[in-house]
């Protein structure tokens, strides 16, 4: 079978977006409800523009299934766009600063940015979120569990407990405009939020997702290719408008000693049954990966979101055409769309997590695929001085 992977079409203001994931297991139940609240959640967050009031993103199977459920074959979902005017929108000849219009531009030797900026819009991640909503769905089956989530928007930072649980958190972002789940941070955020509207300008912040139930020995050492917390960061690294990804301590590690970086382990015959078989760290510095490979903790990845720049009035540009001094084209634009890129990133991060899974656990069927795993968990306990 083909290793699980997906696909992208489709521009800003084009028809539709559409994604192709192949390499799912035949026989996955495909949750529509929770892919479309996914998808729902991430038009969702106070800033937002006006677009996501005319948009109202459901998706549609394709291919791919029958009854429900996964046939082994390629998934396509698209997702329509209500607002396509792609073929009448006007062109861009003055890029704007920190977007992609000029570098495409460049790239596709012309004068008009339209098509570099339909395409390297963040309404392409509503494919991405529909691709990591389906990869959940074999997550599901294995227990394990991504939770995403906002920790800063401009100068209001909030940390979360290190131990904290997973419903806990999830309960707290669903209750928060801006997907934080601290009620004191959320206000903050929406204060400095609202401030950055008045003064025509934008933020960004700092996302993260928790995964857990993550067995250990995901991903490799073997070759720097299939590392995966390579593979996780460049996966998030490359949804729109992210600047830095870490997993862990992060940047954070290399300002302290060894001592106080690394996770000192212990052992618990009361956890023999759960994914880390026994095996549990006293902290989880490292982010549930080391050497490229899970270790058995919660996988945590955070993520450094810029200010969008479409800034309103514009800043300063050039026109491609004339040369001259100009300010830079203004599209219409969230204030702040961090919370929504908690819910990318939430759904990237699960895609790679799934990913590795089918590789390490690999067969045409769930039920193939359930088996690997419960053999590989017993086969960890039965170790010697193992679980």
């Amino acid at each position: 079978m083909p290793a699980l992977d997906y696909r992208t079409a489709g521009e800003s203001h084009g028809p539709a977006l559409t994604v192709l994931v192949e390499g799912m297991p035949a026989g996955v139940a495909i949750d529509a409800g929770f892919i479309n609240a996914e998808l729902g959640r991430r038009q969702g967050g106070y800033g937002r523009s006006a677009r996501q009031r005319i948009e109202h993103d459901e998706f549609q199977l394709l291919a791919g299934a029958r009854g429900g459920r996964t046939t082994g074959g390629p998934v396509v979902m698209q997702i329509g766009n209500r607002d396509s005017r792609l073929e009448t929108a006007p062109p861009i000849h003055h890029p704007r600063p920190g977007h992609a219009d000029f570098a495409g531009a460049m790239k596709w030797l012309t004068t008009d940015c339209r098509e570099t900026l339909e395409r390297a819009s963040a309404r392409e991640t509503a494919a991405r979120v529909a691709a990591g909503g389906l990869a959940r769905c074999l997550l599901r089956e294995l227990g394990i569990d991504a939770v995403g989530f906002v920790t800063r928007i401009g100068p209001a930072a909030w940390a979360a407990a290190a131990d904290a649980e997973p419903e806990r958190l999830r309960a707290g972002r669903d209750a928060s405009e801006v997907f934080c789940p601290d009620p004191v941070a959320s206000r903050e955020m929406i204060e400095a939020i609202t401030a950055a509207q008045r003064s025509r300008d934008t933020l960004g912040g700092v996302v993260e997702v928790r995964v857990y139930g993550v067995p250990p020995g995901l991903g490799s050492c073997a070759r720097w290719q299939d590392k995966l917390d390579g593979r996780i960061m460049a996966a998030v690294g490359s949804i729109q408008a992210i600047k830095a990804v870490e997993i862990g301590l992060g940047v954070a590690a290399g300002a302290a000693p060894g001592t106080a970086v690394h996770d000192g382990m212990d052992y618990s015959a009361e956890r023999r049954g759960t994914p880390c078989v026994g095996f549990v760290r006293r902290t989880n510095h490292a982010g549930g990966l080391e050497g490229g490979m899970t270790n058995g903790m919660p996988v945590v990845v955070r993520a450094a979101m810029k200010p969008l720049s479409t800034i309103p009035g514009g800043l300063d540009s050039v026109d491609l055409r004339t040369l001259q001094p100009h300010r830079g084209d203004v599209e219409r634009s969230d204030v702040c769309a961090v919370p929504a890129a908690s819910v990318v990133a939430e759904n990237v991060v699960a895609f790679e997590i799934a990913r590795a899974a089918v590789e390490k656990f690999g067969g045409d069927t769930l039920r193939e695929v359930r088996a690997a795993y419960d053999y590989y968990l017993a086969a960890l306990r039965d170790l010697p001085g193992g679980g």
